[in-house]
């Protein structure tokens, strides 16, 4: 009689034969979710949720949840499109700019797209047309001399005069958005390489590293010296107010730290960080001769475009031609 063998099957052998749906169990992907985290910047995701949750409310009388989610993904694409037609026309009525209107349309056409990601939406939105929108942007600031008596504001003998000094060279020597400070830490400023390395705007967790000026640089040490940073990881502009001494200071810190300043220097001009970003970005284009490439550099706007529109406003040709076509006839 023929001896039986037993075989046991080997780990390779029961992983190849184990069933796929073991591990990955084909469920409805919860598209507005993915979608969400699909957004790096927590501030896109707000944005964006707030959107989607209007777009709802207005087609189904409640917020953007799953089951409506999927129930508009599952559309046909002439029943899709007519629905987002009618939400367009709707918030017109409502006044809504043409600049509103076209962001909450692309947060729609944006969750279609991971629906069809996803495997979920077999429609496009591209017969949704936005609107042509004016691309103008007020980019003026305030010159170099008015900023001047901003920093001569600071009284560089106490500790938040120490601070404040340091704080506004930085935004305005190289042209940082309020969130690029308030998010740096001791660790990430260079002395001996004059350097700072900073998370920039849409980069998620990916940082960059720009150069400092040498009076910047300086500021800074005398603010690391005075407040004693020991710590990488600590912040490295702090509030110093009782109440909230010690934590980070936020970008809200950083806006009402220079309204105040600039409202004692007297200037009129409602002010704020990013105003002193346009002021920066301005000067370097009035002292390069409207060099684009070069001040792209500083001001780290991905598309040159944007650049442009500082330089347009600033050469201030259309009123240079006018006065010139009026020269003509008088």
């Amino acid at each position: 009689m023929e001896k039986i063998t037993h075989h046991t099957p080997s780990h390779l052998e029961n992983s190849f034969n184990a069933k796929i749906e073991r591990h990955f169990t084909h469920t409805e992907p919860d598209v507005l979710a993915q979608f969400l985290l699909d957004k790096r910047n927590p501030s896109t995701r707000k944005a964006y949720a707030k959107d989607l949750n209007d777009f709802f409310r207005v087609t189904t009388g409640q917020v953007a949840n799953l089951d409506a989610v999927l129930e508009f993904l599952h559309l046909e694409r002439s029943a899709a499109v007519g629905v987002v037609l009618n939400y367009k026309s709707k918030l017109f009525d409502k006044g809504l700019s043409e600049a509103t209107v076209n962001r909450r349309l692309a947060s729609i056409k944006t969750l279609c797209s991971m629906g069809r990601k996803l495997g979920i939406c077999q429609f496009t939105l591209e017969d949704v047309k936005g609107e042509r929108v004016q691309q103008y942007r007020d980019t003026t600031g305030i010159s170099p001399e008015e900023y001047r008596k901003v920093l001569d504001l600071c009284d560089r003998s106490s500790l938040q005069g120490i601070r404040d000094y340091a704080l506004l060279k930085l935004l305005w020597d190289n042209a940082l958005r309020r969130n690029e400070v308030s998010l740096l830490n001791y660790g990430d400023f260079e002395p001996l390489s004059r350097e700072l390395t900073i998370l920039g705007k849409g980069k998620g967790t990916q940082t960059e590293i720009i150069g400092l000026s040498t009076s910047t640089t300086n500021a800074l040490l005398d603010w690391c010296k005075a407040y004693k940073h020991k710590k990488k990881k600590e912040p490295l502009f702090v509030a110093l107010d009782f109440k909230h001494k010690g934590h980070r200071i936020t970008g809200d810190g950083i806006y009402k730290l220079v309204r105040r300043y600039c409202r004692e220097a007297g200037i009129t001009k409602r002010m704020s960080p990013h105003r002193v970003r346009h002021s920066s970005i301005t000067a370097a284009l009035d002292a390069t001769d409207g060099n684009v490439r070069k001040v792209q550099k500083l001001s780290r706007h991905r598309q040159i475009d944007t650049l442009m529109i500082y330089d347009d406003n600033r050469a201030k040709d259309q009123v240079e031609l006018s006065e010139m076509l009026s020269g003509l006839t008088d």
